[in-house]
C-alpha cells in the first residue's frame, strides 16, 4: 500500500512520519517534490542550495519515482507531502494509485508555529488552499479521501491510528505510538532547521493547549485559511 499524506508544514506531519517509519512493514519518505517546487517557484527557503542539491528537481522523475516499486522490499510505503508543493507542472496523476490522507491542523496553531521558523508567511506558504483543492481533487477521480486532525491525534494517539488504520485497511501496529528520539534516516536535509522538536520526542506531544494569541498580521492569514480548514473539518474522522 502506499499512503499520501497531504498537509502544510507545522502541522505534526514529521511525528506522523516517524511514527509510520517505527513499522518494520513501512518505507518513508520526506517531501520528495520540495526541491523541484523550489526550483519552480525561485522561493528562497531556509537551505535552499542543499535542497536543490539533494533531490530530484524535474517533478515528472519525482512522480515516476513515487509510481514505482515500494523501496526496501516493504510491503507500505508512507509518503510525506507538502500540499504547497503542488503548484502548476508538478504531475498528480500519480495520487490516483495511492490512498489520499489529509492531516489537518487548525490554521492559528499552523502560522503561530510557522512564523517562528520563517517571517512574514502568506496562504500560499502554509498550504491551507491546496490542500482542499486537492482534497476535492480526489473526490472528483472517484477517490475517498481520509481527513485526520492533528489535535486529535495528540489528545489520544492510540484511538486516532487506530480509526485511521481502519480506515484505509492498514492493520494497526503498537509501533506507531512511538519512536527513537535523533531523528530518521530518511529525514529531508532540511530537517536541522525544521525539525528540532521532534528530533527531541519519542512519541506525540500532550494535548494541545488553548489557541495562541496572534497579533493583527497573523489573525489576518488565519482569517484566510480557516474556511478551508473548516471545510476539511466537516469530513475528518471522529
Amino acid at each position: 500500500m502506499k499512503i499520501a499524506m497531504w498537509s502544510g508544514p507545522r502541522n505534526l506531519s514529521t511525528a506522523m512520519m516517524y511514527a509510520f517509519a517505527n513499522r518494520p512493514d513501512c518505507a518513508v519518505v520526506d517531501e520528495p517534490f520540495y526541491a523541484a517546487y523550489l526550483a519552480l517557484t525561485g522561493l528562497d527557503h531556509p537551505m535552499r542550495a542543499e535542497i536543490l542539491a539533494a533531490q530530484p528537481q524535474d517533478p515528472a522523475e519525482v512522480a515516476q519515482a513515487l509510481s514505482g516499486p515500494v523501496p526496501d522490499g516493504k510491503a507500505h510505503w508512507y509518503q510525506k507531502h507538502m500540499t504547497q508543493h503542488m503548484i502548476a507542472g508538478v504531475p498528480r496523476d500519480w495520487m490516483r494509485d495511492v490512498v489520499n490522507v489529509f492531516l489537518i491542523r487548525h490554521p492559528a496553531r499552523v502560522v503561530a508555529s510557522y512564523a517562528a521558523k520563517r517571517e512574514n508567511p502568506t496562504l500560499d506558504d502554509i498550504g491551507f488552499r491546496q490542500q482542499a483543492e486537492l482534497y476535492r481533487e480526489v473526490l472528483a477521480f472517484g477517490g475517498t479521501p481520509i481527513v485526520i486532525d492533528s489535535h486529535d491525534i495528540r489528545e489520544n494517539p492510540r484511538d486516532m491510528l487506530e480509526k485511521l488504520c481502519d480506515s484505509i485497511d492498514l492493520p494497526f501496529s503498537e509501533a506507531m505510538l512511538s519512536w527513537p528520539a535523533g531523528g530518521h534516516d530518511s529525514d529531508g536535509v532540511w530537517a536541522p532547521h525544521w525539525y528540532g522538536a521532534v528530533w527531541n520526542s519519542t512519541g506525540f506531544a500532550g494535548a494541545e493547549g488553548p489557541l495562541p494569541s496572534l497579533d493583527a498580521e497573523a489573525a489576518a492569514l488565519v482569517a484566510q485559511a480557516l474556511p478551508f480548514y473548516e471545510d476539511l473539518s466537516s469530513a475528518k474522522l471522529r
